[in-house]
């Protein structure tokens, strides 16, 4: 059995996978930490992952589904989604009637991005106003080096990536803080109210060009420099895509190096470990898949959000180039005979607030993935809730397979709670069920896992993808 179960009489002391682990594993765990860590690195965006993910597919194999005709078992392909979210798939022996086994997970993290008109001058400085996307704390964003990622489109379409605070030599941006000396009224509000979301303004700017209107000339320093470096004007910012996000790099933490600590680790720990289980499968019996979708942190809406028809698209492009025809009845069939882990993190639980949650049904760190049933807030509301008999083919296969696993839920009934894209997969009629990596500190700008649960998802997901 790999299932680390929590015993309650040694919870002081409890069996973790790096016991569980000879020295052999240990090195593969850390050898594949290394390339996340790379990875972390090169995708800060949702963007720049789908980058990278078609760089680690296009070695491995896959090509693009546009450019191919019929599929036959063992062919590995992709699509892209407006350069935001991306499928990819092994073709699998059985006829798509008997459905995919799919790993779905999201590739947007919490930032602040640039609002359409950004620059202004206030106090002889240059600053960029930001409008922060998905749940932060606030406090988080300030007095922090940040960089600035994404991309301009200039009017005749043509395109200039953004990307500063990264470079050895690069500058970095920051939300500035108020100083505790003059704080009294701020420190006397509740932490939700402390910073504003209209006070998340970026210092972009300080010397002034010569001559002027006052008031403007550091400003105009700022769209000087961004004309010279990048080519673009104030109004390129209208239809540009640039988001802050923490200057550092993705790091080791404690003396061991057993955990690793970066920006972003929800949920691309997850869409790396999918990614990388896909690309290592051999020709599976079903067809194999994985989703990786953005929006998953401001409810999944938009064309290229889980709502979006996008699944449904790439499915029936796989079912189409099957051969056949009557394309929209077998995409029903195969939909709703599919499984899917909807891969997403957990809350682990941390000794400093351990007060959030039910300890007998809280993930640790360390003791492996999280197989979580449901989520939701209160009465599971918002939650998809797997089914009993679909839970138990799960264990089974990750008992067999030598996962170390363990059950979690997110915090105390009462206590708050979140969502995953679990329920908009169930809504195709297919078995779903959660399955992710526990963090410390999820949605703050360091956020820490094990690299020993990582590497377990990763090896929760090929075995997923193999035997469902």
């Amino acid at each position: 059995m790999a299932f680390l179960k929590l015993d309650q009489e040694n919870e002081k002391s409890p069996v973790t996978v790096w016991d569980r682990l000879s020295g052999t594993e240990r090195e593969q765990v850390f050898a594949f930490c290394e390339e996340y860590k790379e990875f972390l690195d090169r995708g800060k965006t949702e963007r720049e992952v789908v980058i990278a993910a078609c760089k680690i597919a296009l070695e491995r194999g896959f090509i693009d589904i546009a450019g191919k005709g019929e599929l036959v078992p063992g062919d590995r392909v992709f699509m892209v989604n407006r350069h935001k979210g991306m499928a990819l798939a092994v073709i699998g022996h059985d006829p798509p009637e008997r459905g995919i086994r799919l790993v779905g997970a999201h590739i947007d993290s919490p930032r602040l991005d640039l609002k359409p008109e950004p620059l202004y001058e206030d106090g002889y400085l240059g600053l960029f106003k930001t409008h922060y996307y998905g749940g932060i704390k606030k406090y988080h964003w300030v007095g922090v080096p940040l960089a600035l990622h994404g991309v301009a489109v200039r009017q005749d379409g043509s395109k200039v990536q953004i990307n500063v605070g990264e470079s050895p030599g690069d500058p970095v941006f920051t939300v500035t803080d108020l100083l505790p000396h003059l704080s009294r009224d701020q420190m006397e509000k509740k932490m939700s109210e402390g910073i504003a979301g209209e006070a998340l303004n970026l210092l972009v700017g300080g010397i002034p060009v010569e001559g002027g209107g006052a008031g403007r000339r550091i400003r105009q320093a700022v769209l000087n420099h961004l004309r010279d470096r990048f080519g673009i004007g104030e109004e390129d910012f209208i239809s540009a895509e640039i988001e802050a996000v923490p200057a550092w790099a993705a790091r080791d933490v404690g003396f061991d190096r057993g955990l690793l600590a970066a920006y972003g680790q929800d949920d691309r720990v997850c869409a790396y470990t999918a990614l990388r289980a896909l690309v290592g499968l051999d020709i599976p019996d079903r067809t194999a898949v994985v989703l990786l979708a953005d929006k998953e942190e401001i409810g999944s809406a938009g064309n290229t959000g889980m709502q979006s028809a996008f699944l449904e698209n790439f499915v029936a492009e796989l079912i189409a180039r099957r051969g056949g025809n009557h394309i929209d009845l077998r995409l029903r069939r195969c939909l709703s005979a599919s499984s899917a882990l909807s891969a997403d993190v957990n809350a682990a639980l941390d000794p400093n607030y351990e007060e959030v949650m039910d300890k007998l049904n809280a993930a640790r760190i360390g003791r492996g993935v999280v197989l979580t049933r449901y989520t939701g807030t209160g009465g599971k509301k918002g939650s998809s809730e797997a089914g009993a008999e679909f839970v138990a083919r799960v264990r089974e296969i990750f008992n067999r397979e030598g996962v170390f696993w363990q059950t979690g839920e997110l915090g105390k009934v009462d206590q708050g709670g979140g969502g995953t894209i679990a329920y908009l997969l169930a809504a195709y009629n297919m078995d779903v069920v959660d399955c992710g990596v526990a963090l410390l500190g999820m949605h703050s700008t360091f956020e820490v896992a094990s690299k020993a649960d990582i590497y377990m998802a990763y090896m929760a997901y090929g075995a997923f993808l193999r035997n469902a």
